[in-house]
């Protein structure tokens, strides 16, 4: 008698329904892929991109902002991932150019199936690409515009961009107001400029304020008899609260005597007129806290 061992069936280690193709095919799957997601965002491109009504639970999106055609869009494909996050980093380091960046993404992946069909190593391609975008970057470097029309080339480029915004009608307004915001901060440092929204009036009464701005309302009786502007004046910057604050969430007072409970009230009194008498003492005009500024502290 013979006797032999059974035989295990070989399982594979992708779960059911995954596609275990390899090489040339594959790599075509995913180009077409990515292809097809640049097919739907590319058509919202330009001053005369198109808008795009997304359905999704009842929920209706109608936007050109690639940005946002990304973000509804189910997509569950691997390769079209990457090309979804691609453009997510761009929009998370810039700000704008996530349509671009597929476009042009799928452009270079269209030329690159061209090759891969021909039977060109996927390596070889991309040391190609490599190389074309250090060309670029040097050519960039080499033909860039004199500082005498650096300004026209970002009006031009400022009213571009606003060409599909709500606020085209103004574009020439608001290019000058960009321009201005630009080239006055540091470094053209996009974080150092900040847009704050108020209530009330057109949007050509918007205007520029080289410095900071606080969104502050006059609250407090009187107020018609303060200075509203000041030249060079002299501000004093807290970290301390200006007001009169329940202490029973930061301590506890025990009492055996009834009649010391006036003296602790006047406790709390004291601490806050000594803040502010120190305050008046500095002879500051302006006062910016960190911490909230009460009633009292404001008349």
């Amino acid at each position: 008698m013979v006797l032999r061992p059974k035989t295990r069936k070989s399982r594979s280690p992708l779960k059911e329904g995954s596609d275990a193709s390899q090489g040339k095919p594959q790599i075509i799957h995913n180009i077409r892929a990515c292809l097809t997601i640049v097919d739907i965002v590319k058509s919202t491109l330009g001053p005369r991109g198109m808008d795009k009504l997304i359905y999704d639970n009842n929920r209706v999106t109608i936007t050109n902002d690639g940005a946002t055609v990304l973000d509804r869009l189910r997509i569950e494909h691997p390769s079209a991932e990457i090309l979804v996050d691609i453009s997510k980093s761009q929009d998370y380091e810039v700000g704008d150019g996530t349509t671009t960046v597929c476009v042009l993404t799928g452009e270079l992946l269209k030329f690159a199936k061209d090759f891969i069909e021909d039977e060109m190593h996927s390596r070889i391609i991309i040391n190609g690409f490599r190389k074309a975008s250090r060309l670029a970057v040097d050519f960039v470097k080499n033909n860039c515009f004199k500082p005498e029309s650096f300004r026209e080339v970002l009006l031009n480029c400022a009213s571009t961009s606003l060409n599909s915004k709500l606020v085209s009608g103004n574009k020439d307004f608001f290019s000058n107001m960009l321009v201005e915001a630009v080239i006055n901060s540091d470094n053209f440092v996009d974080s150092a400029i900040f847009v704050r929204q108020v209530s009330g009036g057109s949007v050509s009464e918007s205007q520029l304020v080289d410095g900071v701005a606080f969104k502050k309302c006059f609250s407090y009786a009187g107020f018609e008899q303060q200075p509203k502007r000041f030249e060079n004046p002299k501000i004093l910057l807290l970290n301390v609260e200006l007001e009169l604050k329940a202490e029973k969430d930061n301590a506890e007072v025990r009492i055996s005597d009834p009649t010391k409970y006036q003296s602790i009230v006047d406790a709390e009194w004291r601490i806050i007129y000594e803040k502010l008498d120190n305050i008046v003492k500095t002879g500051c005009q302006i006062v910016l806290s960190k911490l909230p500024i009460g009633d009292l502290a404001t008349q």
